[in-house]
């Protein structure tokens, strides 16, 4: 048997959606000309496809303030944060993550799904049972197969079903792991957190939430959906990206006191290099925007419901409920796979999803907006998708 024989059956699977046409796996847009264009080919096209919730990867001071940190500090770090890859920005921007969030302590990661890996493995030792919603993103089952905690799934969104499975832990409850997304990426959904909130009261557990999609997108102050839904204090640690509304890379914690015990237990904290100088230095600028721009929040949230709302109208079939991502149902992978193409001919990107990584085994043309859309770029989109079934 060949190394890679094991995956004949996944590209046979891949190759036929690439035998003619655009590739929808690792499309290439050839040119970015601000948050909501691009270019793919030689069509230009409006970019409703991205994490880019707020916007702020062109925001001119959270440019100038990266390009002045490539220019005095370099590159890269060249080193993990346990060796020489703490420098004073990496430090600040903890302070201020933890000061955004009122918690103690913040921790900083290289990525997002190394913020997951990192808390999460180390806390979901194999003397530990982890909980987590059926649909939790795929960097949190692998920090809890790497930690080898148990794991027990729930059914998404499903209060009633975590429910059954804490009674059934017993006494074990009281130190149970459970874990959810504010919104999840491929519906658009939001966790019950005021029932598993609830929940954790009469059973005991610790709760971890991941708000990489709702941090900048839901709350008063931008901080989640913990926050939106007043259960913050609840809350034990809040987990979260640099690469959607923070619009760079990296990832983050925030917890008690108590997690700073994490950067020298944590591997992907101990062992890889820290994010680069200039992305501090922007995820600080944009963090600062978040802080005192709640109109973007606003703006978003207009765009969002313009975009549902005119696709509803449409008859296509879309998540249950408003949000950011705008996600479209097609009948087969083959619709998609057409519908996806078609609509770049008409100057629009969406993300192609297909199984596994769209739940229930659906295929999904996912819409996602963001405060710099116009009413007009909006308007455009769904006019696009009015073509796809004529």
């Amino acid at each position: 048997m060949g190394l890679y024989d094991k995956f004949t059956r996944l590209a046979n699977q891949r190759e036929q959606f690439q035998t003619s046409g655009l590739n929808p796996f690792g499309t290439c847009i050839d040119e970015v000309y601000s948050a909501t264009e691009g270019r793919i080919g030689e069509r230009n096209i409006i970019l409703a496809g991205t994490n880019n919730y707020l916007g702020l990867t062109f925001n001119p001071e959270a440019i100038a303030l990266g390009q002045a940190a490539l220019a005095s500090q370099g590159t890269g770090t060249t080193g993990s944060r346990m060796a020489n890859g703490s420098y004073g920005g990496h430090l600040a921007l903890e302070q201020e993550l933890a000061s955004f969030f009122d918690r103690p302590v913040a921790i900083v990661y290289s990525t997002g799904y190394t913020a997951n890996l990192g808390v999460i493995s180390t806390l979901a030792d194999p003397n530990a049972v982890v909980l987590i919603d059926e649909e939790c993103h795929a960097s949190i089952y692998d920090a809890c197969l790497l930690g080898g905690a148990q794991i027990i799934r729930f059914r998404h969104n499903d209060a009633q079903d975590l429910e059954r499975r804490m009674v059934r832990l017993k006494a074990r409850a009281k130190d149970a792991i459970i874990i959810v997304e504010g919104i999840y990426s491929m519906l658009g959904d939001v966790a019950p957190l005021v029932e598993i909130v609830d929940i954790k009261k009469r059973f005991g557990g610790y709760l971890l939430v991941d708000e990489a999609h709702s941090f900048g997108v839901m709350g008063s102050g931008g901080r989640g959906l913990a926050q939106e839904l007043g259960v913050e204090q609840d809350v034990d640690i809040i987990l979260g990206t640099f690469s959607k509304s923070l619009a760079s890379i990296g990832g983050f914690a925030v917890g008690s006191e108590a997690m700073g015990v994490l950067r020298y237990s944590s591997r992907p904290y101990i062992f890889t290099a820290s994010p680069s100088p200039s992305c501090i230095a922007s995820v600080r600028a944009s963090l600062s925007i978040i802080a005192r721009r709640p109109d973007l929040r606003l703006k978003l949230w207009h765009n969002a419901t313009r975009l549902y709302q005119g696709l509803e109208k449409l008859g296509f079939t879309l998540g249950a409920h408003i949000s950011p991502v705008v996600p479209v149902v097609t009948a087969s992978k083959e619709d998609g796979l057409r519908y996806w193409r078609d609509l770049i001919d008409k100057g629009v990107y969406v993300n192609l999803v297909l199984p596994p990584a769209a739940p229930s085994g659906m295929t999904l043309l996912r819409c996602s907006v963001n405060a710099e859309h116009s009413e007009e770029q909006i308007d455009r989109i769904i006019q696009a998708f009015s073509t796809l079934r004529d």
